[in-house]
């Protein structure tokens, strides 16, 4: 499988496994230097992920501009979503530069967001953080429908291949799922309080690889491939 890979897929995969045995090393064996800087708020790890999904909604950004002319409204509708939805994470995952930019948050965020900032993610409601129910399980559910059920789904079904072509969803190949699975593997033995950020940039890296260089990538072309693969 590693001779199918390009030259960034191998250089992305070992970036990753570093950062993630790196990452496990340090929660098993100094987990207050884990929580306090590998993985701490506004560090590398959580940077590092913003600068993925960022980049996922710049990259279907181009491939909205440069094919607009060549493909339909579904395809566009699709490309569009992704676009904001993975420029949505970003600006989550840094809440929205509030730190940077040293912006205080109002007043409706300081008294329902778990940290005080300006997100969505962090939100109490009630006493159950919005983060914990859509960004943990909901988000894991999506995360095994899309890289595990999807591919199988995009190899047997016709209909869903017509669907997930037409509204321009990227099909992972194997070695992404393997990749995700090996690396939810490696993050829960990590016992630290914020491995989740060590997760969250796995996701991104994937997904960036993902859309770099789906199953159908075709999609990203100006005219479809009209045979099955």
């Amino acid at each position: 499988m590693m001779n199918h890979l390009t030259k960034f897929e191998k250089l992305a995969y070992v970036i990753l496994l570093l950062i993630v045995l790196f990452g496990l090393y340090l929660g098993l064996t100094d987990e207050t230097y884990f929580n306090t800087k590998f993985a701490q708020e506004d560090g590398t790890v959580e940077w590092a992920t913003a600068v993925m999904l960022f980049g996922i909604s710049v990259l279907s950004l181009y491939h909205l501009i440069t094919l607009w002319n060549y493909k339909k409204a579904l395809w566009k509708i699709g490309t569009f979503v992704f676009v904001m939805l993975f420029l949505f994470g970003a600006g989550e995952e840094i809440s929205w530069g509030q730190r940077i930019f040293e912006v205080e948050s109002s007043e409706f965020f300081l008294q329902n967001n778990a940290q005080g900032e300006t997100n969505l993610h962090n939100l109490v409601v009630g006493e159950k953080k919005i983060n914990k129910l859509i960004f943990s399980q909901l988000l894991f559910a999506v995360m095994f429908l899309y890289l595990i059920v999807s591919p199988i789904l995009y190899r047997k079904q016709t209909w869903f291949k017509n669907l997930a072509d037409s509204f321009a969803v990227p099909i992972v190949k194997w070695h992404h799922t393997i990749a995700f699975l090996i690396t939810t593997v490696l993050v829960a033995l990590n016992t630290a309080d914020r491995t989740w950020e060590v997760y969250e940039f796995a996701f991104g890296l994937i997904f960036f690889m993902i859309f770099l260089g789906p199953l159908n990538d075709w999609i990203f072309k100006k005219k479809q491939k009209e045979t099955d693969s």
